[in-house]
């Protein structure tokens, strides 16, 4: 079936059997493997009157049991092993586990978005809630760094902010506030500072005293130097991450007493995360991602 009707879309998710791999193909079905590496994919039953590809859906996993949650219209769908059966669209207050289904409501929230959402995920915490991250396409907005893909973003509980994409993790949605205050429009922030002191110290221009100057009159080189090397983490392109880096080695050398290690740390950190976004691995992760699931996982995967 795969062969004949292609993939349309697929999602990666984790169990205890290892990494698994969900797909959805020309045909409408569900097929899963729960360990790709002892691959056996396995079709899940199929979903009444659907005719073209669900407004979302995701994997759910626990306890061994991992099931495919789908939205087809205003109906929302649980696909197990053996059977698919409708679900009542009401949120429970508190869930004890998170693949019973819910039977109070939780919330209900109006976004007044018209359009449907381009992505949701799902977030679990560590009381083992589910949450759902909505993400809309807003517009491109031009930066000093190119143009930017903005969009809406709503969190169940409510709370808002506008990610380029959304990914779902053990603890939420993060903001990268070292990033946001070095790049943002105009900004004074120390690293931001620090960061124009470096290029104009290149270019040999006095304009770098100037920044430097400011910066340590305030007695902020320090946080400028931790803040350009918190932000190499967060950013994905090599040429910024270097950019960074040398603003926060530049600023060392006028520091008497700066601890190495956490510079020395993010420079092999980003080593191994820039091998592994390398196409021929294919592992994307995220800075944050990549401390939380620990080099030994990483290792393992």
């Amino acid at each position: 079936e795969v062969l004949q009707n292609h993939v349309l879309e697929a999602q990666v998710f984790h169990t205890e059997f290892g990494t698994g791999v969900a797909i959805l193909t020309g045909a409408f079905r569900f097929s899963l493997a729960t360990n790709i590496d002892d691959l056996k994919l396995r079709r899940l039953p199929e979903v009444p009157g659907l005719q073209q590809p669900p407004g979302c859906w995701a994997v759910l996993s626990q306890d061994r049991v991992t099931v495919v949650l789908l939205a087809v219209g205003p109906e929302l769908f649980l696909l197990d092993n053996t059977s698919c059966s409708s679900v009542v669209r009401e949120c429970r207050s508190v869930f004890p586990d998170p693949l019973s289904l819910p039977q109070e409501k939780f919330c209900e929230f109006n976004s007044t978005i018209r359009s449907p959402p381009k992505q949701m995920v799902w977030l679990m915490g560590e009381c083992h809630w589910l949450c759902r991250t909505l993400w809309w396409p807003h517009s491109a907005v031009g930066g000093c760094r190119g143009p930017r893909l903005m969009g809406e973003c709503h969190w169940l509980c409510g709370t808002l902010w506008w990610p380029h994409s959304a990914v779902g993790g053990c603890r939420g949605p993060r903001l990268m506030e070292a990033s946001q205050e070095i790049f943002r429009i105009a900004s004074m922030a120390p690293g931001a500072l620090l960061l124009e002191a470096q290029k104009e110290y290149e270019k040999e221009s006095q304009k770098a005293d100037e920044y430097l100057r400011e910066i340590r009159e305030q007695q902020l080189l320090p946080e400028a130097v931790g803040q350009c090397i918190e932000a190499a983490g967060y950013e994905h392109e090599p040429h910024t991450q270097k950019s960074l880096l040398r603003a926060a080695s530049f600023g060392k050398c006028f520091l008497d007493k700066f601890p190495p290690e956490g510079f020395v740390r993010m420079c092999q950190d980003l080593r191994v995360l820039n091998a592994i976004r390398d196409y021929q691995i294919g592992i994307p992760l995220t800075f944050t991602q990549y401390k939380q699931l620990t080099i030994e996982v990483l290792l393992d995967r």
